[in-house]
Order: structure tokens, then C-alpha cells, then sequence
């Protein structure tokens, strides 16, 4: 294989198969509480720091910040010629001062990546967009291996690790992507009522529900979370 890593895309499903990837993180030490709704009618704590979690608030870059990008008609390879849809990719994306074949190598290698987890398991592949294991796969796929394209429209509808509300939650069935042994989801209503509770500590997908009137919902050490019945 080309390119052989990825961490933690595969835990439970495809361990032998993604061998070659690099072992899986550990996404929790503490064992979860057994399946079943939860006690507790507030919502859930936010989780701790793995994959699929929201980064940490801090300042954002401004645009003087930005480093400068080689303009449109810089963007030509020491030898040779881009094509169409690579240059598309590259525009915006190479800073001053670096070289736009490594760029497009970047782009290239996203998409090696995507094809060989859809051969390991497509619903793998899906996950990792998701949680941004496999970073900015959408311009990747839109310009060098559309492919795919049905990879990260079923990933825009899936939920990663953390806390989702307001208009990002969208009611409907739901099953988890390489879950780990401490795998805990909660759905609040409207004042932190609880809606829908859970976990498992067998490492086996779970299926769950979003309700219409769900106004937050919160996964821990679950990886990700796609539609059911959607494969595109």
C-alpha cells in the first residue's frame, strides 16, 4: 500500500485489514455505564479531547495572518503541465515559496487514502472524513477523485464525537463507526430534558434515534455517527 496511514479509522471493523495503517488511539480509560436511558435529565458533559472532538476555542487567524498564496498564473510544475481540474484544486491552496506539485501530491494522496478504506470498508472511509482524520477531502474529491463525491456528501450528514445543537442536528436514524468500549451518546430536548441515552462497553455499532425535538446531542468515544440507509 502507498499510503498506509491512518490512525484509529479502523478499530473494531477491519483491525487485520488495516494492519498496515498504525494502531488506533485509545478513545477512553473509564468503563461506561450499561446500556439504557440515562438516570441524569441534564445533558450530557462535554467530552474529553479524541478524534471527532471540537478543538479548543482560541483566537483565529486574520487575513494578514494568512501567509500570501502564488497567484493563478503561478501555478505551473517545474516540468510539464497541470490539468484542468489540478489546477482548479491548487488555486488558493499554495503558499509563496512552496512548490504546487507538492501540493497536488497532497490532494493525490487524500484521495489513495479514500480508495483504499472503501475497499477496507466504505462506512470506515465515511467516518474519517467525518471526524477530519482524512483532512479536506471535499476539494480533494471535487477536483481529483470525484469518485467519491457520494463519500463526502454521506459525511456532511454524519455527526463525530462531541456536542452538536441547533440547526446542525437533523432527526433521523443514526448507527456509530468503530465504536470503543466506552461509547455513551445523550439527546436533550428543549430545557436539557433527556430524550435518548446510552452506551455500550462491548465495542459493538449501536443504533439510535434523533428525535424532531431534539435540541442537542452529545457522543463520547463513539468515533462518528452516519445516517442509516444512506449511501449517497
Amino acid at each position: 500500500m502507498r499510503y498506509p496511514f491512518l490512525a484509529g479509522a479502523a478499530v473494531v471493523l477491519m483491525t487485520a485489514a488495516l494492519a498496515a495503517c498504525g494502531s488506533p488511539s485509545d478513545r477512553g480509560e473509564e468503563k461506561a455505564a450499561g446500556a439504557g436511558p440515562a438516570a441524569s435529565s441534564g445533558p450530557a458533559a462535554a467530552p474529553e479531547s479524541g478524534p471527532g472532538s471540537p478543538a479548543p476555542a482560541g483566537p483565529e487567524a486574520s487575513p494578514a495572518d494568512a501567509p500570501a498564496k502564488i497567484p493563478d498564473a503561478g501555478l505551473t510544475p517545474a516540468t510539464g503541465s497541470f490539468t484542468k481540474k489540478q489546477k482548479e484544486y491548487l488555486v488558493d491552496r499554495v503558499p509563496k515559496g512552496m512548490d504546487p506539485a507538492a501540493v497536488l501530491q497532497t490532494g493525490q494522496e487524500t484521495c489513495d487514502r479514500l480508495t483504499y478504506l472503501v475497499k477496507v470498508d466504505r462506512d470506515t472511509a465515511v467516518g474519517a472524513i467525518v471526524t477530519g482524520e482524512i483532512a479536506d477531502a471535499k476539494p480533494a474529491v471535487e477536483h481529483l477523485c470525484v469518485q467519491h463525491k457520494d463519500l463526502v456528501d454521506r459525511a456532511s450528514r454524519g455527526y463525530a464525537d462531541g456536542t452538536h445543537q441547533g440547526k446542525k442536528l437533523r432527526p433521523g436514524h443514526y448507527r456509530d463507526v468503530t465504536p470503543t468500549r466506552t461509547c455513551s451518546w445523550q439527546v436533550t430536548g428543549a430545557n436539557g430534558k433527556n430524550l435518548v441515552a446510552g452506551s455500550s462497553d462491548d465495542g459493538k455499532r449501536t443504533a439510535i434515534t434523533i428525535p424532531e425535538a431534539a435540541r442537542a446531542f452529545t457522543s463520547t468515544g463513539c468515533y462518528a455517527w452516519l445516517p442509516e440507509g444512506d449511501n449517497g
